[in-house]
Parts: structure tokens; C-alpha cells; sequence
């Protein structure tokens, strides 16, 4: 608005705005901003009760600047882990994760002449936890986290190393109580972790665990029981191949760093 108002639109604009369009009101508010003459007109023409509105907010805010700044709060750690690295959907999963191991080692307990369930199985042990951790379907706060400076690839490895966090030592303990090589229990597990991390850029990470879950089960698993022998994947000398496959997944995860701001990367 380019000349003042006048004085009938400004009374209309201090009652509320009634029978004034939209164009208006946003054009006599961005003339106010500049206009000290047409601000004084308004002052002027406000209601007896919008001015005792005015006046209580302002014996407040004089009240509340004299008794000076609030105390504040300190911030618990606990809170801030919470917030950072927790998940509270991941509990289930996490228990479920630990249980079906536990299951693993009493069956192997009771049947040493099949193929190892633990070693089978821990490759894809922490892939559960992982797909909770970053999913919009798991965490009620995903929007208001996936659109904060802390989203991204550094909030996904904080969650992933809580996963692992209970996994690890699970797998560690079942595999010391069976006999089993840990290196075997634990590089494949920390393998197919970052395999599902640097597939979730591309696909999301939801999709990328349970994409390798599922081909793991159905390429080695199921064939594992059937045939009755381990897979030449998990035999010793294996290792420096899964010990390769984690830096070159996790050097791959890194250079795909900026795909885990899109909002797509929580499917």
C-alpha cells in the first residue's frame, strides 16, 4: 500500500479486520510497519477492551522482566542419550533379537551335529534393531527428527551402535558358551550392519536390512539346514573376507553420507 489508509479501513483493522479482504489486511499491516502516523492512528481507534488486553500484557511483561531471567533446568545425560541414540520402539525388536539367540544356542546345545544356527544366524541378528532405528513407521518423532541439523548419517550410527551395543555382547556370550569362533559370530553381524547402512541411502534403510535379511535366509540359511552343512562363507579362513567386506561397505556408507537427509532414506 502505497498511500496511507484511511481512517475507516484503520477503526476496521483495530475491531479485528471484519469485512476486510485478505489483500487488505496484509497491505495496511505492511504499512503500519513503516508509517509512525498511521500506527498512531491505530492506537487511537482500538476498543476500550482491546486496550485493557494491551495493558495486562504489558503489566505482565513488566512483571516478568523485573523479576528478572527464570532459572534454567539442567540437562539430564539420560535425556540427552534418549534422544540421541534411543529408540524406545527398538526394545521389542531388541528382545526378540536376543530371545530367538537364545534359542539358537539351546538348539545347538541339544543337536551338535547340525549346522551351527549361531553362525547362521548372526549375520543377521542386528539387522531388526537397525531397520527400527531409522524408520518413519517405528519412531513417532521422525519428522520432527529427520528435519533437525542432528538428522543424517551421525543419528543413524548413534542408534545402530545402541543395536549393537546388545547384540555384540549377546552374540559374544552364546558364541563362548558354544564353542563357536566369535570372529566368525561377530565380523558377519558388523558386515551385513554396514551393508544395510550403505544400501539405506540408495533404498532406505528399512528396505536395505530387510532386503539382506531375507536373501541371507533364503540364499544360506534355508539351503544350510537342508544340505546339513555350513556354507564355505562361514567357514575359518572366511574371516579376511568379512573383515574386507566391513571397510569397504563402511568406506561406501561415507561417501553416501548426504543421502541419509532425505527423508526417503526412512523407508
Amino acid at each position: 500500500m502505497t498511500t496511507h489508509p484511511n481512517l475507516a479501513v484503520i477503526t476496521r483493522y483495530a475491531a479485528g479486520g471484519s469485512g476486510l479482504d485478505d489483500a487488505t489486511v496484509w497491505s495496511v499491516e505492511v504499512h503500519l510497519e513503516g508509517c509512525p502516523e498511521c500506527r498512531a492512528h491505530l492506537a487511537g481507534s482500538t476498543t476500550d477492551d482491546t486496550r485493557a488486553l494491551l495493558d495486562r500484557v504489558a503489566a505482565g511483561l513488566d512483571g516478568g522482566i523485573a523479576a528478572g531471567p527464570l532459572p534454567v533446568g539442567r540437562r539430564q545425560p539420560w535425556s540427552a542419550v534418549h534422544r540421541r541414540w534411543l529408540a524406545w520402539a527398538l526394545l521389542p525388536w531388541l528382545t526378540m533379537t536376543v530371545a530367538v539367540l537364545g534359542c539358537a544356542f539351546l538348539l545347538e546345545a541339544l543337536r551338535p551335529d547340525q549346522p551351527s544356527l549361531l553362525l547362521l544366524l548372526a549375520p543377521v541378528a542386528p539387522l531388526p534393531g537397525v531397520a527400527v532405528a531409522w524408520s518413519r513407521r517405528a519412531d513417532p518423532a521422525w519428522e520432527l527428527i529427520a528435519g533437525t541439523p542432528a538428522a543424517g548419517i551421525t543419528m543413524l550410527l548413534r542408534r545402530t551402535a545402541a543395536v549393537l551395543a546388545v547384540v555384540i555382547p549377546a552374540l559374544a556370550l552364546a558364541g563362548a558358551g558354544s564353542g563357536v569362533s566369535l570372529a566368525l559370530m561377530l565380523l558377519p553381524s558388523l558386515a551385513f550392519t554396514a551393508a544395510s547402512i550403505a544400501l539405506g541411502a540408495v533404498v532406505g534403510v528399512r528396505r536395505a536390512a530387510a532386503g539382506v535379511g531375507v536373501l541371507w535366509l533364503l540364499a544360506v540359511v534355508l539351503p544350510s539346514v537342508v544340505i546339513e552343512k555350513l556354507p564355505v562363507i562361514l567357514e575359518p579362513g572366511s574371516v579376511p573376507v568379512w573383515a574386507l567386506a566391513i571397510v569397504a561397505l563402511a568406506a561406501f556408507a561415507a561417501s553416501r553420507a548426504d543421502g541419509y537427509r532425505r527423508l526417503s532414506s526412512h523407508r
